[in-house]
């Protein structure tokens, strides 16, 4: 594939117009997002996140920013961890995603410490050596220039500063792999036609997934970005995995 090219979901597609589709799929489905994540995963997407928020190490009075956060599920719990003395940034190229999870976060009490920024993962818009601590869930697989995007992390993290990157992966049994796939091209498709009207971009989400550099690439890129001892844990069966870089 030439470098003016890209995946999204199975097309190849002008990477000038990645972010665009990508961004119509999101602004789609934000309002039922939160119970589309509850349909999907059974639930499960909430010990994901958990075991990332423990993995994170974020202590009181820290600055984390929380690429991609969307709905905010993240971020609530950074906020609560960093205190009044620290800072949360919830960062999303959606608008849409955005709104929401600023809206969710409001309601539920949560103000004075989060701040809620629109941008790009592959220019992030803050100075060197911002951040002790860049999450990103659910977000690396829809952007455009994921190499570009690692290095722009390494830069905004601190000396010692940690990047957790939550994602789907690659199951690692073979029956559970063929489990897995059968689930995400009938029931995901299905499920966003009943429960948001919109089967396309499920199946988006679906393919995408699948075109995801596998955990021992990714490792990989993250090391070519800058970061050292990289690793990752294997979540149900590597349906889900959760690497980890640190900028030395």
């Amino acid at each position: 594939m030439s470098e003016n090219k890209t995946h999204f979901g199975y097309q190849n597609v002008d990477a000038s117009a990645k972010a665009g589709m990508v961004g119509q799929v999101f602004d789609s489905v934000a309002a039922k997002y939160d119970v589309m994540n509850d349909f999907m995963s059974f639930g499960v997407h909430r010990l994901w996140k958990r075991f990332t928020i423990d993995q994170s190490g974020v202590r009181a009075g820290q600055s984390i920013l929380d690429i991609a956060g969307g709905t905010g599920d993240l971020a609530a719990q950074f906020s609560r961890r960093v205190g009044k003395a620290g800072q949360v940034v919830l960062a999303d190229i959606n608008a849409s995603m955005l709104r929401t999870g600023r809206d969710k976060l409001l309601d539920s009490g949560l103000i004075g410490n989060i701040v809620y920024t629109q941008a790009n993962a592959e220019e992030l818009p803050f100075e060197d050596e911002s951040f002790d601590c860049i999450t990103i869930a659910f977000g690396l697989r829809n952007v455009t220039d994921k190499d570009k995007a690692l290095v722009s992390m390494n830069r905004v993290l601190k000396p010692g500063g940690r990047l957790l990157i939550l994602e789907f992966s690659k199951p690692v049994l073979p029956l559970l792999s063929k489990a897995y796939d059968a689930y995400s091209f009938s029931a995901l498709p299905l499920m966003g036609k009943l429960v948001a009207n919109d089967a396309e971009s499920y199946r988006y989400l679906a393919e995408s997934i699948r075109m995801h550099p596998d955990q021992a690439t990714l490792e990989n890129m993250m090391g070519n970005a800058g970061f050292a001892k990289t690793r990752y844990h294997n979540l149900t069966g590597g349906v889900v995995a959760l690497h980890k870089g640190f900028k030395v």
